[in-house]
């Protein structure tokens, strides 16, 4: 067994630069220009491996992030300009999510053929392995329309979606129009490269206290999947625009993580173009921030949990040049005494009248952001009210940010008790050059409740963009159709119109070094905008996403 699929190995993310200094075989998988992945033995189930190895060596976990308007983002407009008419032709369009349901009938030509050029499937190991990878199976357009052809298509290609979100968000941006269902994607005549990802290893998640049911993904093969695009992309010579519908509360919430850097990078470079969801957190509960500026320089606040939520984390990430100590009581006043940052040390701490065990790890320099974290977790913790103090060592001013797990990582029936709304952008959308795109109710031009607001941690303005992300048309699996909510489904919307412009510059001519970057701030330049508020701003970005604007400022250049 490959040691990327066995849970007796972790994978760690390093540097390539160091890279060398740990390849002895089979234990080094090469992820980008910048990282590898590190295959260790994992010695047993102990949760302070986060602390013998660094925080930002553990890949990120990552969870789906939605659950229509063509007219008011002005793209059927777009569509039916004669002089226009982009609808994708010479674009592929990379979706990296829960897979895809080949055999519906909006990822099929007029002929029945295939519009997906290739699938690689991370869950399946029977399967040709794509060149440079080490798992999964890949299958190209050939092999799957002899599979569309056959009377069991499941025996030629074996890769589904049960989830149904990965086909949703395909359809959404690349959908053909069927009009019997009233359904068209953004970009119906463009072609799909699609990465199913599989599930997160269970030693991951146990060392982020991830319930072993909950359905999560890790960075690193978020990450191998972009990898595949690219080499899609570069082989073919054709556009590429990739849509991330995910996110993740961990790290830092600045930009700094692996994957949010990457897509930095890449989205600079001629003809790729990122979308990624800016979540929906706004109105969950799980964050919160503090800022004493007078003594006594401590801070206390509160946290609620619920009964059904037995294992879970919190991050509590200080700004510079502070350091905070944390005291954390349970509901019947129990307590750590003040825990002190240190280097890698990790601490579990026992109660006596409960059976809820805490470990805390405060890392006084957390190398990947060079800041102050307090990684705590619980198990089994005692249901009701938790106090934490956070207390400035050096008895002055400080502030810090706390936020719990995202989506589906946590249950509703734990919160913060004065939470705060703001800097709830998940990643990867805190990098700076990729399209973070949040979801507005088309049909009252009203921000989604849930959906997650700026800035980032370090002041950088997201979202970037609001697009329409309130039950939006899409197919599900088993040939059906149904709406999706949220800002995943905004994300994909919102490629869509990122694949347009693509069209319009490289494959017609217009522009054929135009980047994803460049179209980010034609998007912004042409959003529109309310003249009772001040743009950018945390909630909608630069306005709401209006393609038909874009080109009219297009045609003056």
């Amino acid at each position: 067994m490959s040691k990327i699929l066995d849970n007796n190995y972790y994978d760690l993310i390093i540097s390539n630069i160091s890279a060398p200094a740990y390849n002895t075989g089979d234990n080094i998988t090469l992820m980008t220009e910048r990282n590898s992945l590190l295959h260790i033995p994992r010695t047993g189930n102990d949760p302070c491996d986060l602390g013998l190895h660094p925080y930002h060596y553990f890949p990120t976990l990552y969870a789906p992030e939605s659950t229509i308007s063509i007219e008011k983002s002005g793209i059927g407009t777009v569509q039916r300009n004669p002089f226009l008419n982009l609808m994708g032709t010479g674009i592929l369009v990379g979706v990296i999510d829960t897979g895809i349901d080949y055999q519906h009938t909006v990822f099929r030509n007029n002929d029945g053929t295939s519009r997906i050029l290739s699938i690689w499937d991370q869950t399946v190991q029977s399967g040709t392995i794509p060149e440079g990878l080490t798992f999964g199976s890949e299958y190209t357009r050939e092999t799957i329309n002899q599979a569309l052809a056959s009377e069991d298509p499941l025996s030629i290609v074996p890769t589904t979606d049960t989830n149904g979100h990965g086909t949703a968000m395909a359809s959404i941006i690349a959908g053909r129009s069927v009009a019997e269902q009233s359904f068209t994607g953004v970009v119906p005549e463009s072609e799909l490269v699609v990465v199913k990802l599989k599930e997160a290893k269970q030693n991951l998640k146990d060392i982020f206290f991830v319930p072993e049911s909950v359905l999560c993904y890790q960075e690193s093969d978020i990450l191998l999947g972009i990898r595949y695009l690219l080499s899609v992309s570069r082989r073919l010579v054709r556009p590429l625009i990739i849509c991330i519908a995910m996110g993740s509360s961990q790290e830092g919430h600045n930009g700094h993580g692996v994957l949010s850097s990457y897509l930095t990078y890449i989205v600079q470079l001629p003809g790729i173009g990122v979308s990624v969801s800016a979540g929906n957190e706004g109105n969950k509960n799980r964050h919160y921030f503090n800022s004493t500026t007078a003594a006594p320089f401590y801070n206390d606040f509160e946290l609620r949990i619920g009964e059904n939520d037995n294992e879970f984390s919190m991050e509590i990430w200080p700004y510079a040049p502070e350091r905070l100590s944390i005291d954390i009581s349970t509901p019947n006043r129990e307590s750590t005494q003040p825990v002190y940052p240190t280097i890698r040390e990790c601490r579990r701490f026992n109660f006596i009248f409960t059976q809820s065990i805490v470990w805390v790890n405060n890392i006084t320099f957390e190398e990947e952001t060079g800041d102050q974290l307090i990684l705590i977790r619980f198990e089994n913790p005692l249901p009701g009210v938790w106090y934490f103090r956070a207390q400035a060592l050096d008895n002055a001013p400080f502030s810090f940010h706390a936020w719990l797990p995202a989506d589906n990582l946590i249950s509703n029936e734990t919160y913060f008790l004065n939470p705060n709304p703001d800097v709830t952008i998940t990643g990867p959308g805190n990098g700076s050059h990729q399209l973070t795109v949040t979801a507005y109710n088309q049909f009252d031009d009203s921000i989604l409740a849930e959906s997650s607001r700026g800035y980032t941690r370090s002041g950088l303005v997201k979202p970037n963009i609001a697009a329409p992300g309130y039950q939006i048309p899409c197919a599900v699996p088993g040939n059906q159709y149904g709406t999706a909510t949220g800002t995943g489904a905004a994300a994909a919307h919102a490629a869509g119109a990122v694949a347009m412009v693509m069209e319009w510059a490289i494959p017609r001519g217009n522009y054929i070094t135009m980047t994803g970057y460049d179209i980010n701030s034609l998007m912004m330049r042409g959003a529109r905008r309310s003249d009772s508020i001040i743009y950018p701003n945390n909630i909608w970005g630069y306005g709401q996403l209006d393609v038909t604007s874009l080109f009219e400022q297009l045609a003056f250049i």
